[in-house]
């Protein structure tokens, strides 16, 4: 496949979501043609909604597709909503019509994993390891993201830093759901751009059962991430506390899986998970200083 066939017309499905906005962002200042394809657009975007002609009219349009939508949150989210019927039910029909249409029309894809795929006891786990199986059977490419990280707009379904962030500038407190002691491999938005558009130009480089690992291969305590935020507070002049819980990690039971450095022959982090927090903490501080 010729890289000037992908540049042509890209659809993001998820294009509102925590990665998808950036992503959007990131490919048309290269210069690619978008396709949007989000709930938050309407409820003709529900790829949940089976048949949906729209998303029949995007796929059969589109050259590539970064499948990236899904039913998730943080771990607040997780905790509250990954057992539910509707979570399970929602993430099924989401992916029967969108990996249906992707064989209809033959359409190279990358469909976003978790590195929790291989966690059992966890819904989430278990939904985006059928979405891997999918994914194989069409031959399409697998990423497995490792807590990306940047600006959130829904903050029920926030991740860790955004929350953290969050509570330091409307309560004061981080209000921590365990002791701390787990430790995550994070990665700037932006860095997972670069992976992702590296990985569509060199899709005939890669296979279903490529090791594609989209993380800093960096690990770094919950604890160690409160007290970095807490940092940028006081280097702003307002002082925040941290209060940790007595519970451990609930959602990935403190599993750790470790990242395959196999896509780093084609692409590495930049970010600092320092700088990365910077960034995404002056960027939410632009509007709590229009409040």
């Amino acid at each position: 496949m010729s890289t000037s066939m992908i540049k042509n017309r890209v659809l993001i499905l998820g294009s509102s979501g925590q990665i998808g906005t950036y992503l959007t962002e990131y490919l048309r200042d290269k210069g690619y043609e978008v396709l949007e394809f989000d709930i938050v657009n309407g409820v003709h975007q529900d790829m949940t909604d089976i048949p949906n002609p729209e998303l029949h009219r995007q796929i059969m349009k589109s050259h590539f597709i970064f499948f990236l939508a899904f039913d998730v949150g943080g771990s607040h989210y997780l905790k509250k909503y990954q057992h539910t019927f509707n979570f399970i039910d929602n993430n099924a029909r989401l992916m029967v019509n969108v990996f249906g249409l992707i064989q209809k029309y033959n359409k190279p894809f990358v469909f976003a994993s978790s590195q929790m795929s291989n966690m059992s006891y966890s819904p989430y786990g278990v939904m985006k390891k059928v979405g891997e199986l999918y994914t194989k059977s069409l031959g399409g490419l697998i990423v497995h993201f490792w807590n990306v990280y940047g600006i959130e707009k829904d903050m029920e379904k926030a991740h860790v830093i955004t929350d953290f962030i969050t509570k330091g500038f409307e309560t004061g407190v981080i209000d921590m759901m365990t002791d701390g002691t787990e430790q995550r491999e994070f990665l700037y938005a932006e860095d997972c751009c670069e992976a992702l558009e590296q990985v569509m130009l060199e899709y005939s480089e890669f296979t279903s059962d490529s090791d594609l690992h989209i993380t800093s291969f960096r690990s770094t305590t919950i604890l160690e991430i409160a007290k970095i935020i807490q940092g940028i507070f006081k280097t702003n002049g307002k002082t925040i506390s941290i209060k940790k819980a007595q519970t451990k990690d609930e959602v990935q039971k403190d599993a750790r899986n470790e990242a395959n450095p196999f896509i780093r022959k084609w692409w590495k982090s930049k970010t600092l998970i320092e700088d990365g927090i910077e960034k995404v903490f002056y960027e939410m501080k632009k509007n709590y200083e229009k409040i």
